[in-house]
């Protein structure tokens, strides 16, 4: 394999540096703290967690690719690993229903990982909680036949050993997310856990930040009693004016790896090349394509992906991150003045040595200023 694409071999490991920065905006609101950016209460640093930057990667391969992703709000993941399953022809907690008033009141009420199709029940959830779902029915008629039903349904098996394994690898080859970060979907019919061979850290602001809560607006009012007392609404919107965050990845390709039928039989992976390009590309495009006011200006300046020449790795990740060193520029530092915008900082990258370690870098975004000759 080239040099050109190293960092599209599923076979190798890569440890990468996302850079980003946030202008006038709000990259990760802290619902405990009334929605103001996370910050580190030790140091002041901001945070933005990798649940986000992950959303962030999911969002733009759905919008942008249509590649289907599990972790979303349109449909219970419940009913998206028994649907895998149903797609399999495995046998699930289904039943059949004769009764009109039942499935009248199946469709006026939605209890929770329960589903009608025509007079055809099923039921997605633990089977242990099954009984628990009619308990607070006050309906004695109504709550003895649910009760049957949930009796009915209970008796049904669970997923086999083998069916299990059949259902979470049609789940892997379905959906990205849980092919590349890994997933629980042991939440429903148990399709049991998948570890992902992606993994991100916090993203952590280089300098700590200021959080401004501004007030605002709104030339319009909610509520038609409102209308005779007043003509706008106040709201708050809280913002970072600037701040350049620096996250951490890795690529383990060892969770990667399909189970081999015989020891000496050849490693193969289910992260493909493809795979691999998708997710630098979401990491490089995502914010280009999560635009809101919320967010202010928000952009990827630096992704940096260490490829190494083996499964293991030939280097520690914590040594090679620490060859990209960021800091404010001398010219603000000597001001003692805070960052205001990306060029006011400085990246140096050490690539003395790497190749002696046999580990490749690759920019695929290097923003950095260019000194003049």
């Amino acid at each position: 394999m080239s040099n050109n694409n190293i960092h599209t071999d599923p076979a190798r490991r890569h440890d990468f540096v996302l850079v980003f920065e946030v202008e006038s905006g709000n990259p990760n609101g802290d619902p405990d703290a009334g929605n103001l950016p996370r910050v580190d209460p030790e140091t002041g640093h901001g945070i933005v967690t990798d649940v986000c930057l992950k959303r962030k990667v999911r969002d733009y391969l759905q919008i942008t690719k249509g590649i289907p992703i599990f972790i979303q709000s349109e449909t219970a993941l419940n009913r998206l690993i028994s649907d895998a399953a149903k797609e399999l022809n495995i046998d699930l907690s289904i039943c059949t229903i004769d009764d009109e008033g039942v499935i009248e009141w199946f469709q006026t009420n939605t209890p929770e990982n329960f589903e009608l199709d025509g007079n055809e029940l099923t039921y997605s959830g633990d089977l242990k909680d099954i009984k628990k779902a009619f308990a607070a029915i006050n309906d004695k008629e109504m709550k003895k036949k649910l009760d049957a039903i949930a009796k009915k349904l209970s008796g049904k098996k669970t997923l086999s050993n083998e069916d299990r394994a059949r259902t979470q690898r049609r789940m892997i080859d379905k959906y990205f997310d849980i092919k590349m970060f890994g997933a629980v979907l042991s939440t429903g019919i148990n399709a049991g856990q998948v570890r992902g061979p992606v993994q991100l850290t916090f993203a952590k602001s280089v300098d700590h930040i200021f959080r401004l809560d501004n007030a605002i607006t709104r030339k319009a009012v909610t509520k038609e009693e409102d209308k005779k007392r007043k003509e706008t609404e106040m709201a708050r919107k809280p913002i970072v004016p600037y701040a350049l965050y620096v996250a951490h990845g890795f690529y383990n390709p060892y969770f990667a790896l399909e189970k081999k039928e015989k020891p000496e039989d050849p490693d193969k992976f289910k992260v493909s090349k493809d795979d691999l390009a998708n997710l630098w590309e979401a990491l490089e495009w995502m914010f280009n394509n999560d635009t809101a006011a919320a967010r202010g200006r928000m952009a990827t300046r630096g992704l940096y992906v260490f490829s190494h020449d083996s499964k293991r790795g030939n280097e520690y990740a914590h040594k090679l991150f620490d060859r990209i060193k960021i800091c404010l520029g001398d010219e603000k530092r000597q001001k003692d003045e805070s960052a205001e915008q990306f060029c006011d900082y400085k990246i140096d990258i050490i690539e003395d040595g790497l190749k002696e370690k046999n580990v490749t870098l690759t920019k695929l975004i290097d923003d950095r200023k260019k000194e003049k000759a």
